[in-house]
């Protein structure tokens, strides 16, 4: 009798595949959100094609229906750039159409609607990790990053390690969120992981993860009473640069802060809100 010992992937998990596309990622230097993001996009393709070895037409037609569900067109992107990346793996390189970026206005949350998802927050580990992200223009695995001795309580300095693209960084607290760090710090057992002290760790003794980040932001924001879309990166950079520009904070500051390589990336949504638009027009634009 002819025996198919071949190993076979667990139905739906495609755990194989994704480890070894993990380890190729790691060995050309990829950061691990990049990993993480990437190696999760690959299991809804995966998930779709029923297979860990998708054709070129199949890839095509999962690619469609990432457009019939009107996702963003970055998402699309993103979705784009791992297939290319898993099929260059795979010793098939395929190359994908990367689309514009729709020049649209980016969603916000007013200074009502985050004193609203502050005051609708009861936990004090929570309420010092989105103040932390939010008075930081912190993004969420920057924040997930953070160990204790990256905060500075006297200057009110961070400092971000490795955040995007590898590169480190300073950023501010006000001291609001120091006072919150400090009776957060006053009651939380320190912890090593890995030879590190996280600033924030999960009850279960790990560091956070993005995907944790955003369920908590939502759930707040759902507490809140807010509906319009947006999570922790609306939160946590979109919102404190519109906030900023809108009390009139100079653009190249803003800049700064985020943390961004060019200014460009600043001006996308470092827009100002209509009301501030319109209180500007009221004040300057007046015949006596």
């Amino acid at each position: 009798m002819k025996v198919d010992w071949s190993i076979k992937e667990e139905s739906g998990t495609y755990g194989i595949a994704v480890n070894r596309f993990s380890r190729f990622l790691e060995n050309r230097g990829c950061r691990p959100a990049t990993i993480e993001s990437y190696t999760r996009f690959m299991k809804y393709c995966f998930k779709f094609c029923h297979t860990s070895e998708p054709s070129k037409e199949q890839i095509e037609k999962f690619r469609d229906n990432l457009f019939d569900r009107h996702l963003a067109r970055s998402t699309i992107n993103n979705f784009s750039f791992a297939i290319m990346k898993y099929q260059l793996m795979r010793g098939e390189p395929l190359k994908l159409p990367i689309l514009k970026r729709n020049e649209t206005l980016p969603d916000f949350f007013t200074e009502d609607e985050v004193l609203s998802i502050f005051g609708a927050i009861r936990n004090l580990k929570h309420l010092a990790m989105l103040q932390t992200a939010f008075y930081g223009c912190l993004r969420s695995t920057e924040l997930c990053n953070l160990d204790d001795q990256d905060i500075d309580l006297n200057s009110l300095r961070i400092h971000v390690r490795e955040g995007k693209g590898g590169r480190d960084g300073i950023t501010y607290l006000n001291e609001t969120c120091a006072r919150t760090l400090r009776r957060y710090l006053e009651i939380r057992p320190p912890f090593l992981i890995n030879g590190r002290q996280p600033l924030f760790y999960t009850d279960f003794g790990r560091r956070f993860d993005r995907i944790e980040i955003h369920r908590i932001v939502t759930d707040y924001k759902s507490k809140a009473g807010i509906s319009k879309r947006g999570g922790p990166h609306v939160l946590f950079r979109h919102s404190t640069a519109t906030l900023m520009i809108s009390k009139g904070c100079d653009i190249r500051i803003v800049k700064e802060l985020l943390r961004h390589k060019d200014i460009k990336t600043t001006e996308r949504y470092a827009h100002v809100t209509d009301k501030t638009v319109r209180e500007w027009y009221n004040k300057t634009l007046r015949i006596e």
